[in-house]
């Protein structure tokens, strides 16, 4: 196995053509960077993989930490696969959890896995292709605690996911109580972000989105966290993720977010 420990090392991706490339974290020790077509594209932290760098994954995590009591297993599902820091975090956090993890680019997850290898124990799944062609080809009894889905970003998101129809198909995949939750990278206006926020409040009994302050202003670019709900919006967790941070954080829930949605 090549070790990212000591040098820079890459892959080719087929898919789009570029090229992944994974080195140490200058600034972190045990911690490592995945570039693709030379964009930051993910962080790992192998030695405290509990430990999530990017706001917008850190605010992902907190919906997970919500989802269940502390520490009990559950069963994930992660459409976009990157370096697999969703999984490793909840790997570290409830230990025995289920997880299956869908990547287009077949080469990256063999690539991430080979330079990263997951924690002793994790129990993951990996299944390549489109989101939405693997989520309807996935065993039709197999539910989840958790979807997660990290794909889009901004106008390019892709027309066949951003889209009621494949909420309420990933709802169908949600055990009563499980959590949807979507990063959505968009432009300023927030135009991408409006319209899955009324694609999700077609699949979902409740939509909230959760950012830093700023973000709902709609000036600059950047990530809003979408959580979708099979039962109305539970009591407290807008005040838990608010507190939870990264701050400013602000929650956006009922007749608040409708201003958002437009």
């Amino acid at each position: 196995m090549a070790d990212a420990r000591s040098a820079r090392s890459a892959r080719f991706l087929r898919t789009t053509g570029q090229h992944a490339a994974i080195e140490p974290d200058a600034f972190t020790a045990g911690a490592y960077v995945l570039r693709i077509g030379g964009a930051e594209q993910s962080h790992v932290n192998v030695a405290h993989p509990e430990e999530i760098f990017y706001e917008y994954l850190r605010r992902i995590g907190h919906v997970v930490d919500l989802a269940a009591p502390p520490g009990q297993p559950i069963t994930a599902l992660h459409l976009g696969a990157g370096a697999l820091t969703l999984a490793r975090y909840i790997q570290a956090t409830r230990p025995g959890s289920v997880q299956y993890a869908v990547e287009l680019e077949r080469e990256l997850l063999d690539f991430v896995l080979q330079q990263l290898p997951l924690p002793e124990g994790t129990v993951l799944h990996t299944v390549i292709g489109d989101a939405r062609d693997a989520l309807a080809e996935l065993a039709p009894d197999l539910k989840f605690d958790v979807v997660i889905l990290d794909i889009f970003s901004g106008p390019d998101a892709p027309a066949h996911i951003a889209c009621a129809e494949f909420y309420q198909e990933a709802a169908a995949r949600l055990s009563p109580w499980g959590v949807l939750i979507v990063n959505v990278g968009d432009e300023p206006g927030l135009t991408l972000v409006r319209s899955q926020i009324t694609a999700m409040r077609r699949a979902m009994t409740a939509v909230a989105a959760f950012a830093e302050t700023g973000m709902f202003a709609g000036r600059y670019p950047g990530n809003i966290i979408l959580t979708g709900t099979q039962a109305p919006w539970p009591e407290g967790w807008t005040a838990e993720l608010t507190a939870r941070g990264p701050h400013p954080a602000k929650v956006l829930a009922g007749v608040d977010l409708d201003v958002l949605a437009g």
